[in-house]
């Protein structure tokens, strides 16, 4: 059975064109943090993104990691 290539990229549009979920948000933002964001994942993040949701999930990972890294120090130097 052969599937027909337009088909199959009007599958692949129509699961770009939505916003990005939680986890993707997540997931964007770590890696941005990193700097190893893919140019696929930053394309759909400026394109149906709202800035607002990266600009908080930013803030609340930043706490995350700051929380953790004093915590451990806190363990170490007792």
């Amino acid at each position: 059975m052969k599937v027909d290539s337009d088909m199959t990229s009007n599958v692949q549009e129509d699961t770009e064109d939505k916003k990005p979920n939680l986890l993707q948000v997540v997931g964007s933002v770590f890696a941005a943090a990193f700097g190893v964001q893919s140019s696929k994942n930053r394309e759909r993040d400026f394109k149906h993104g709202s800035h607002k949701v990266f600009i908080i999930a930013g803030i609340v990972g930043t706490l995350l990691f700051l929380v953790t890294l004093i915590t451990i120090v806190q363990m170490v130097l007792n």
